[in-house]
């Protein structure tokens, strides 16, 4: 299975440090967010990436090259500019393949298990999200799960982490360079019983802002030393 990095985004809650380095980039714990999601990737056997960028996109290339050091095989969607998620994701289909794939934020941190969506059937469905418990900054959330369906409206709502499992037929209608957002195409296949989703309680943290980078490579400091696969610390 493949798996797709997205990390096009201009971060603007994130300045000034994004103005001078793509989000994905910034550290914490002594190596870049983008860094910590190739470990987890890897580490559930999947050596297969797509990452996208725009902003300051030559800067990902530069670090993470053909991602050889990280026991992964990297390739690359150039944006002139960034079109959104799904437009993102559409415009890399050729390189994800006919078969679904993986696709997560490249600025978020967690310890999710990524074979676990490796192992997960999708059936006729165009999705499956992995949700959390929602945090301060989404406290009204974004879907909820009924049985194993996703459900755009009732119930108790959890938040989208960024992270899914996705069948390409979801992103058919778009034109590849187009801008598109995702939730849109998230809201339909819910409505329309395309979409299931699992909560997940374990770590996860959006790295939206500089308080949330600083908090959470504070937090790691005081953590004892978790090497990543193969050495690699960019």
């Amino acid at each position: 299975m493949k798996a797709m990095i997205l990390a096009a985004g201009r971060g603007e809650r994130m300045r000034p440090l994004s103005d001078a380095m793509p989000k994905p980039l910034l550290q914490v714990g002594g190596r870049s967010l983008i860094a910590w999601t190739l470990e987890r990737l890897c580490g559930a056997g999947i050596s297969e990436i797509v990452v996208n960028h725009a902003h300051l996109g030559a800067q990902i290339e530069a670090a993470l090259g053909d991602g050889s050091r990280f026991g992964v095989s990297i390739r690359y969607s150039a944006e002139e500019e960034a079109l959104e998620t799904a437009g993102g994701i559409a415009k890399a289909l050729a390189m994800l393949g006919d078969n679904a794939f993986i696709a997560a934020a490249g600025d978020i941190y967690t310890d999710y298990n990524f074979a676990t969506l490796q192992a997960h059937l999708l059936g006729g469905h165009l999705a499956h999200l992995v949700l959390v418990p929602n945090p301060p900054h989404n406290p009204d959330g974004d879907f909820a799960i009924d049985g194993a369906l996703l459900r755009n409206a009732g119930g108790t709502r959890h938040t989208f982490s960024g992270i899914g499992l996705y069948d390409p037929r979801l992103f058919a209608g778009i034109a590849p360079g187009s801008r598109h957002k995702l939730a849109p195409l998230l809201r339909l296949a819910a409505d329309a019983g395309k979409a299931s989703g699992e909560l997940y309680t374990g770590t996860w943290l959006d790295i939206g802002t500089p308080e949330r980078l600083a908090n959470l490579d504070r937090e790691l400091s005081r953590q004892p030393p978790n090497e990543p696969a193969h050495g690699a610390k960019i």
